[in-house]
């Protein structure tokens, strides 16, 4: 079982104000960072640990804080970041502890509309983000586009086709599906807003008191339609998430195409980190792509 350091601890300890922890509990359940539970006499936090070279969860700081700016608090959780540090050769984000024992995500639908709508209303007018990030452990570029199909091609979809291998899909393939995405997402004016960027199930849960709580972000400023899109992509939202969402925020005409396109950035990622059956399933989505 992983451990956090002596030395690890005693610096965390120290940021907080307190002495040796009553416990310290690893927590399963992701496959980039190690995580646990820290508790003390009369409070609780959640630790994540990266060893990479790449500032993972510098970034995770920026997206949380970020995010904090447009929640409405009555229906969404963002954990609030206790702080940021390093220790020799890993990085530690400690977080405020979220217990997550409810199912109902009504007020996840809500308070996700609420967020999107929020930032859209601090009259953003570029699609991107300032610094860069990750999306999983690959890179996610930093950089500003007017144009959503720019931002989209350029900064999403475009990076993910040059990271896979050059025998799996031509140039000639590459080229003809970002000029049919760019085709597709030219007929569709999107809400400017800042997105989780990677809302799956297990980035999601209902506190005690039935208010939605997102966590482990990849936020850009994109069509608030793509963090919709994933929900979609590995299941696990009900249909009150999307009843919700729907009494906030309008989803327009042709989303189920845009749904394909969207997520189709996420299997390329996939198949960049895991190789196997994502790669085909790249494939597949440039067909469904390419007979739109």
């Amino acid at each position: 079982m992983q451990k956090l350091s002596h030395i690890e601890v005693s610096e965390i300890c120290q940021h907080l104000g307190e002495n040796s922890p009553k416990s310290i509990k690893q927590v399963f359940g992701g496959d980039i960072h190690q995580s646990w539970k820290i508790e003390f006499k009369n409070s609780r936090f959640f630790i994540k640990r990266n060893v990479r070279k790449n500032k993972l969860l510098k970034f995770e700081e920026y997206c949380l804080n970020d995010l904090q700016k447009y929640v409405n608090s009555q229906s969404l959780v963002i954990p609030k970041v206790i702080f940021y540090i390093e220790v020799k050769n890993a990085e530690l984000l400690v977080t405020e502890y979220i217990d997550m024992p409810n199912s109902n995500q009504k007020n996840l639908g809500k308070g996700l509309g609420e967020m999107h709508i929020a930032s859209n209303g601090s009259n953003p007018k570029s699609f991107g983000y300032p610094i860069k990030g990750y999306i999983g452990t690959n890179e996610q570029p930093k950089g500003w586009e007017n144009d959503w199909a720019d931002c989209f091609i350029n900064l999403r979809v475009g990076p993910q086709l040059e990271m896979l291998k050059n025998n799996f899909i031509n140039t000639e393939i590459k080229k003809k599906i970002k000029l049919k995405i760019r085709s597709e997402l030219i007929k569709h004016k999107p809400n400017i807003s800042l997105v989780h960027g990677d809302l799956w199930s297990g980035n999601i849960g209902i506190n005690q008191f039935n208010k939605g709580v997102i966590f482990d972000p990849a936020c850009w400023w994109a069509d608030s339609e793509v963090d919709i899109a994933m929900t979609k992509l590995f299941g696990g939202f009900g249909r009150e998430f999307y009843d919700a969402y729907k009494t906030i925020v309008e989803i327009k005409p042709g989303f189920n195409k845009r749904i394909i396109i969207y997520n189709f950035y996420h299997i390329l990622n996939h198949a960049n980190m895991f190789g196997g059956s994502y790669l085909y399933q790249v494939q597949d989505y440039i067909q469904k792509i390419m007979n739109m």
